[in-house]
């Protein structure tokens, strides 16, 4: 039909629109972009994209990201405390906390949160994982609960500290200072130091 773009373009469009957050306007203005990029930095950009499943990887202890087949800069670092660990939803609120200082224990990434509506009923979490993390022996004495504070995030915390009742560790999550249904990730550095120096038990 006149008017359509190329195909190959539309697969770029196409391609583009499956990023969060992006609508089919934006994934047309990326894909102009690109037009105006000249060969060796599209054929740069490429080659990043196609390396990204032979370089890039998941910590086999916590999840975060990491250089395929390694550990994460957290996990490997021998000054970290052990005795913590920080459950969050997906690294960037790992990478956000770290950012904000303070914080010198663990982490342990979920992979997401419990979403009923959307199929998620806790099974492709890593919720084994933690519990083998922090059961008796390990030498894991707290677990903060860093989660979303919105519906989701409320009822995986309030999941997750259920199950960790099994194991002899206390339970806490950051102090309500982050603002209500805003995800950790976007929280600014001095909010989280804050909130992480003031976090409270969970019953």
């Amino acid at each position: 039909m006149t008017g359509d773009y190329p195909e190959a373009l539309e697969e770029v469009i196409a391609l583009l629109k499956r990023f969060p957050g992006v609508g089919r306007r934006s994934a047309e203005r990326m894909a102009m972009a690109l037009l105006k990029w000249d060969e060796e930095q599209i054929r740069s950009l490429g080659d990043a994209v196609r390396a990204i499943p032979d370089r890039i990887g998941r910590c086999p202890e916590c999840g975060n990201i990491a250089p395929a087949g390694m550990s994460c800069a957290v996990c490997s670092d021998p000054t970290r405390d052990r005795s913590t660990i920080c459950v969050v939803e997906e690294p960037p609120q790992l990478f956000a906390i770290e950012k904000g200082g303070g914080y010198r224990g663990l982490y342990h990434v979920l992979g997401g949160k419990l979403s009923p509506l959307d199929g998620e009923n806790g099974e492709n979490l890593a919720l084994e994982p933690l519990l083998q993390r922090t059961a008796g022996g390990s030498g894991v004495v707290e677990v903060i609960l860093a989660l979303g504070s919105d519906v989701e995030g409320r009822a995986t915390a309030v999941y997750v500290a259920e199950l960790l009742k099994q194991n002899p560790v206390r339970i806490s999550q950051p102090a309500r200072g982050l603002p209500a249904g805003a995800d950790l990730s976007y929280a600014d550095g001095a909010t989280i130091r804050a909130a992480f120096a003031k976090r409270y038990g969970m019953e």
